[in-house]
């Protein structure tokens, strides 16, 4: 038998600085260096250029083709995330972002990350690690109360919360819930005829829940909304698409109502549309995962009054509530729902506690088995800052979007276009010498036939988005709403301060002045 081949065996350094893989002398002194790395990362991180300025493929030309072979050393590692990472990347955690909708992170919500990361626990049973899972339990219906949802969404009210990783997921398994409910009713052979709900400004996670959950592409329905309802979905509306669907022989199954939509912050009446629905056993699903967080705030919470009705809901304390990527909080009143749906019951899963009946195995309430101990930073996040501290820094969010929303205002210039609910401001630039017609408040023609002035409109806003972000000063995103492309401002970075929205709204106005004076 011939002999294995080891490379440079005499005096090969393999294993040099690398006694063990977790020791935790090694750990503590590498620790402290990542900590000071990323707290002068946040003390400069308006530095940076918000929006990453790099070309496509950039960092395969700065790494090798290939692992290294030998160790390196953590300064090294750290000096090529300085090199070469940071350049590529937008800085979510930057005070002059204001895109998409926030991430805003926190240092409890860190240090929580931290002690999840740490543990490195799998809790996918209540077994596999008793704490993660009861201290779950505990603090969605800590949060649930905050929100002042109704008993019949909490433990103590035979519902109860779960954390799923993101609002794709809360609305996939709540829909495969409904869907396996509504098939033991009229049979597994009927799929076909489902249907699911939502609007034209619902986000897109859910008609990607629906193909998925084997809904046929035809019996997805996005209702128009007008700009008369602030784009919110018409009870009215509704109830007619559910009739034409029963006419046809079809089975309305699952409406997705949304408090605070992505393009614009749009809200559903979820009180009004939950009667519709409950007409007709439909499961109502409450897709708060922006505007959710705000609830929490006394003059808010009217936003989601008849959620009583829904049959589940959910936010994302990722986004506006201080706990890092990923955190989705969801409610349901029949967990049953779900872990028929969704559960699994191998034997080399079987323990006398989940046959006891008596606690809650978090892998029969979502898709994959495996999970996080994700509650650790909320819980974090609810105790460092407590109720009062959580609302402040919401409130201070919302006053500075209804500051720049007053600069808008100010400058004859631009126009709002859709109300400010909460922390984002949607606003356009006007083409100059621009009729009346064009102004969004007369605009006649929100049903998608364009007045011949607003392609002009549009094309304006895009180039002035552009140049904002080209800048690195700011950075901002778009929606389009009855053909009227406007940017959206979103303040939730937790660094944010006045001053930065004050900074924005002047590199808004440098760049229309730039951008007009060729326009």
């Amino acid at each position: 038998m011939g002999s294995l081949h080891v490379e440079n065996l005499a005096g090969n350094n393999i294993s040099k600085g690398v006694e063990n893989p977790l020791d935790p002398e090694e750990f503590r002194r590498q620790g402290h260096m990542m900590i000071d790395f990323l707290a002068d990362y946040y003390r400069d991180v308006e530095k940076y250029p918000v929006r990453s300025q790099v070309e496509p493929g950039y960092l395969r030309k700065e790494l090798p083709d290939s692992a290294p072979y030998n160790p390196e050393s953590i300064e090294t590692i750290l000096e090529d995330v300085h090199k070469q990472i940071i350049p590529g990347l937008t800085h979510w955690q930057s005070p002059n972002y204001f895109a998409y909708f926030p991430s805003s992170g926190s240092v409890a919500g860190f240090l929580g990350e931290m002690l999840s990361t740490g543990f490195n626990v799998v809790g996918f049973n209540w077994m596999s690690s008793p704490a993660a899972t009861e201290l779950e339990s505990i603090v969605m219906d800590w949060l649930g109360k905050m929100l002042q949802l109704p008993k019949s969404f909490l433990f103590s009210g035979n519902g109860g919360g779960v954390l799923q990783g993101t609002t794709c997921e809360a609305i996939l398994c709540t829909l495969t819930a409904a869907r396996d409910r509504m098939l033991n009713k009229i049979g597994r052979e009927n799929i076909c005829k489902l249907v699911v709900y939502g609007t034209d400004q619902t986000h897109c996670a859910l008609q990607k829940a629906a193909q998925i959950a084997g809904i046929h592409p035809k019996n997805f329905r996005a209702v128009p909304t007008t700009k008369s309802n602030n784009y919110g979905l018409s009870p009215d509306a509704l109830r007619s698409t559910i009739l034409a669907d029963i006419e046809a022989g079809l089975v309305p199954l699952f409406l997705c109502a949304t408090v605070g939509t992505t393009s614009s912050t749009a809200v559903d009446p979820i009180g009004p549309l939950c009667e519709v629905a409950n007409d007709y056993s439909i499961w109502v699903h409450v897709d708060a995962a922006y505007a959710g967080s705000a609830c929490i705030c006394p003059e808010f919470r009217h936003f989601i009054d008849g959620v009583e009705n829904a049959d589940s809901f959910s936010l994302n304390a990722h986004k506006w509530f201080f706990t890092t990527l990923d955190c989705c909080c969801l409610w349901v009143k029949e967990p049953s729902a779900l872990i028929k749906a969704l559960s699994t019951n191998p034997e080399y899963l079987k323990n006398k506690a989940t046959e006891s009946q008596q606690v809650v195995d978090y892998k029969d309430w979502q898709i994959a088995l495996s999970r996080r101990f994700r509650s650790m930073k909320l819980w974090l996040v609810l105790r460092s800052y407590g109720v009062a501290n959580l609302r402040k820094f919401l409130r201070s969010h919302v006053k500075m979007a209804k500051n720049f929303e007053g600069f808008v205002n100010l400058d004859k210039r631009f126009e709002i276009v859709v109300p400010t609910t909460f922390a984002m401001v949607c606003f356009r630039l006007l083409p100059p010498a621009a009729s009346p017609l064009i102004k969004t408040n007369g605009y006649q023609n929100g049903n998608g036939v364009y007045h011949k002035d607003e392609t002009r409109a549009n094309e304006l806003n895009r180039r002035l988005l552009e140049s904002i972000n080209a800048s690195g000063s700011a950075y901002m995103t778009h929606s389009v709403v009855g053909g009227v492309y406007m940017i959206r401002f979103a303040v939730g970075a937790s660094l944010s301060e006045d001053r930065h929205v004050i900074l924005a709204w002047k590199v808004v106005q440098e760049h229309a002045d730039a951008i007009l004076a060729t326009f």
